[in-house]
Order: structure tokens, then C-alpha cells, then sequence
């Protein structure tokens, strides 16, 4: 090739309608650690005229120093980057459901496992397995930014207010953590009760017990895959053979040793749903394994449409490859979902 090449021509920039110079955002890095996390910050200018789907962001809780005066930058794909997520005032939360907590200067993904007392609640975050209480004052109900919409959207508690007013409240929600003078401290309290789920657990793991297990590699989160307790194989660790993964021979079906934190028993037999309902949290069947999503177009015919976050993909699948979700927590089956197990 010749090293005289033609200059390439910048892309013609792409039109992103909630993310401009001066925008206020919630950012989600995939460095390890991180996944499940959403930190607020501002957006100060598209990184490149090459790549019209990357944004320079300015963190509003991050800094460079100690003392919080150099603000951390980093450049985001437009895909990692989502408008402030709304949050309804005084809302009463409930066992079982999908929240983000305030901790650690971000807002975090976790499940609500328990109503404490004073008003608290017990959030178990599946990626650290940890379980951390906190008040309702700095939860949310979960939600996912999907196609420029909230699903799901926030919920009206008065129904004189319509779409318009509702939409221009998202837009000017006031950010729950602000930087303040240098005096002040942040107003969102950052002292939690905390009770560490260890990776070693008690469910007794046995040879020949049939399992589930997860991976944390790039591409295999949020999924499970069936297999067969071999052995133990040292403390908080098990051989494994997966029932439907095999080698790259094609010699016999695929063992790993597993840790005990991505193992879980079977999830136990559900009353069959008749119909899944929009937005039901749901596992589904595919490439030997069953993927966590949710039903974001219910179809005739028995098929449904599902939204996987991991991947910000969408699938069709048939009535009979999905299964309710459900979460080994503490050595209990939590459905995250509405329709709660039987």
C-alpha cells in the first residue's frame, strides 16, 4: 500500500437530541468493578469529529485530587451514556423489586431483599454480592433508557398531570448530588449499614447436585448455564460439567472449576404464566443457556419480544423458551418481578 493515502473524510455528525455540550448525564463505565453503576456528569463536548457517537463527560462527583477541585474526565460512547433518571417523590418501595442506590458517589443496580425497620431497606447488588441498607431517601426505582423512552416510565401518582408536564419534570430533575462549595459537603448521605454477603455459602453443593452457573466473562453476564457438581476442589470452589456446553473437540461436554459465588442451585418450578406481561423480568433460552431480560412487545401467537440490557439487544422468542426470573439471594429465590413466586 502506498503511504501517500487520502484523508479520510470526518463523519457527518450524528444527531443525539439529549446529549449536548452542557447536558447533564448519567455515565456507565464497563471497566470491572463499575458494571451496574451510573455516576451524573456533564457533558462537554463531542471527543472527536471522527466518531460522532463519543462525548467528552465531566464527573460531578469524581475528582482528579483529593480535595474535589479537578473534576475527572473521561470519553463515552453515546450507548453508555443516558439522560438523568427520574425518580417519583415519596415513593413506597417493596420486597422484590429492581432499585438503584446512592452509594459510593454513584448510583448502583440492586434488588430490595428486606423491609427494615425505620423506614429502611436491605439491597442485595448481584455483581459484588454484597447487601447494603439504606434509606428510601437515596433509592430509586430501577429503570433502563430504551429507544429515547423510560421504561419503566414514571409513575403518576396525580393523573391531572399530563404526558407534556410529566416529561418536562424528567427533564428538570434536580440532581440529588451536587457540588458545593468547598465548605459544604454533599448533601446525599454516604454512611450505610453494611452486612457482606461472603462467597462462601451454605447451600451444601454436593456431587452429582445439578446446578446453574454464571460467568463473569465479557459477553456470558447475565447469563446460566445447566450443569453437574463434580467435585469440591478446594475451599469456595467446585468442578463442574456444564449439560450443554462441550469442548472444542466435541470430545465430551465442558468442565470448569467454579467458584461458589456463581454457582446456584436449580431455580424451582414456577406456576406456568399463562402470558408474560410487558416489562416482566424473564430468562430466556438461547445459544445453551438462559439470559436475563425483560419483555419489552408482547406479539400474538404466543411470542414476545425481549430487551437484553448487557448487549442492548432485542430477540423474539416463543412463549415456551421463557421463565420467570428469578434471583438466588442469601439461599432464598427472590422474583424480582411483579408476579412474585408461588
Amino acid at each position: 500500500m502506498s503511504s501517500k493515502s487520502k484523508k479520510s473524510t470526518p463523519q457527518k455528525p450524528t444527531h443525539h437530541p439529549y446529549f449536548k455540550a452542557g447536558a447533564m448525564v448519567e455515565a456507565s463505565s464497563d471497566d470491572d468493578g463499575f458494571r451496574g453503576s451510573w455516576y451524573i456528569g456533564k457533558i462537554v463536548r463531542r471527543a472527536t469529529t471522527k466518531d460522532p457517537n463519543k462525548f467528552l463527560v465531566e464527573y460531578e462527583t469524581l475528582f482528579r485530587d483529593e480535595v474535589g477541585k479537578n473534576p475527572l474526565k473521561e470519553i463515552y460512547d453515546v450507548a453508555q451514556l443516558r439522560p438523568l433518571a427520574p425518580r417519583e417523590k415519596n415513593r413506597k418501595f417493596r420486597f422484590g423489586e429492581k432499585v438503584d442506590a446512592y452509594h459510593s458517589d454513584g448510583w448502583w443496580e440492586g434488588s430490595i431483599t428486606e423491609e427494615c425497620e425505620d423506614g429502611k431497606f436491605a439491597v442485595y447488588f448481584k455483581g459484588s454480592k454484597e447487601q447494603i441498607v439504606f434509606g428510601s431517601e437515596v433509592l430509586r426505582l430501577h429503570r433502563e433508557w430504551v429507544d429515547g423512552e423510560w421504561k419503566p416510565p414514571l409513575e403518576v401518582e396525580d393523573g391531572s398531570r399530563s404526558r407534556d408536564r410529566i416529561l418536562k419534570e424528567v427533564e428538570t430533575v434536580k440532581l440529588e448530588v451536587v457540588k458545593e462549595d468547598k465548605n459544604k459537603e454533599v448533601t446525599v448521605p454516604t454512611t450505610f449499614e453494611v452486612n457482606d454477603i461472603e462467597a462462601e455459602t451454605e447451600e451444601g453443593f454436593s456431587k452429582g447436585m445439578e446446578v446453574e452457573i454464571s460467568s463473569d466473562e465479557e459477553g456470558f453476564q447475565g447469563a446460566w448455564f445447566a450443569g453437574t457438581i463434580v467435585e469440591a476442589v478446594g475451599k469456595n470452589k467446585y468442578l463442574i460439567e456444564y449439560k450443554n456446553l462441550r469442548t472444542d473437540d466435541d470430545t465430551g461436554f465442558l468442565r470448569e472449576e467454579i467458584i461458589t459465588g456463581n454457582i446456584r442451585p436449580c431455580p424451582p418450578e414456577t406456576v406456568m404464566l399463562e402470558r408474560f406481561k410487558y416489562l416482566d423480568e424473564v430468562d430466556a433460552l438461547y445459544n445453551d443457556g438462559w439470559w436475563v431480560g425483560v419483555i419489552s412487545k408482547v406479539l400474538g401467537d404466543e411470542k414476545y419480544i425481549v430487551y437484553f440490557r448487557d448487549n442492548n439487544e432485542e430477540l423474539t422468542f416463543r412463549h415456551s423458551e421463557l421463565r420467570l426470573h428469578q434471583d438466588w439471594i442469601a439461599g432464598e429465590w427472590i422474583a424480582p418481578s411483579s408476579a412474585m413466586i408461588q
